[in-house]
């Protein structure tokens, strides 16, 4: 397993579809998921600080691993098949629950845990930007900069 970093959320055009961008901490690949608008929005509510009056559904479920004394250990994105992410939640003493990683990756921000990813996955789905598109990513950064999480309302 390597430990990721969430770089942030975007938009990918024309498709309007939300994109996560996870980055190795000590490795030079990114990994780009597809994700639903509700995640991306807990993404970046999280990520911007931003604290909603009610708990959504990721705060919701930090708070029950809390009063349970069930703290969430780590995320594993664990396998790519027929182009679809898997992840489980590692919970207290060696519990693992399956789950969606978009899901996951919410709630570890929620609770400060790492994500890891199998090097199978990175293999197959991981990306390195070469130097000369490093300026892409730097774009993507003011992006994010710039981005409210409204803006992945449906």
């Amino acid at each position: 397993m390597r430990e990721l970093s969430v770089v942030g959320v975007r938009v990918e055009l024309p498709s309007n579809q939300p994109i996560v961008l996870l980055r190795e901490v000590e490795g030079d690949r990114y990994l780009p998921i597809w994700i639903g608008a509700v995640e991306a929005t807990a993404i970046a509510y999280e990520q911007q600080g931003v604290k909603p009056a009610r708990p959504l559904t990721h705060d919701l479920l930090r708070d029950v691993l809390a009063a349970l004394d069930a703290p969430l250990r780590a995320v594993e994105i664990t396998e790519l098949k027929d182009n679809v992410f898997y992840a489980d939640l590692l919970i207290g003493d060696g519990v693992r629950v399956s789950a969606r990683p978009s899901d996951s990756i919410a709630l570890a921000l929620r609770v400060g845990a790492p994500i890891r990813c199998a090097e199978q996955v990175l293999s197959e789905a991981g990306i390195v930007i070469p130097d000369e598109q490093e300026d892409e990513v730097e774009k993507f950064r003011e992006f994010l900069e710039q981005v409210r999480p409204e803006d992945f309302a449906g």
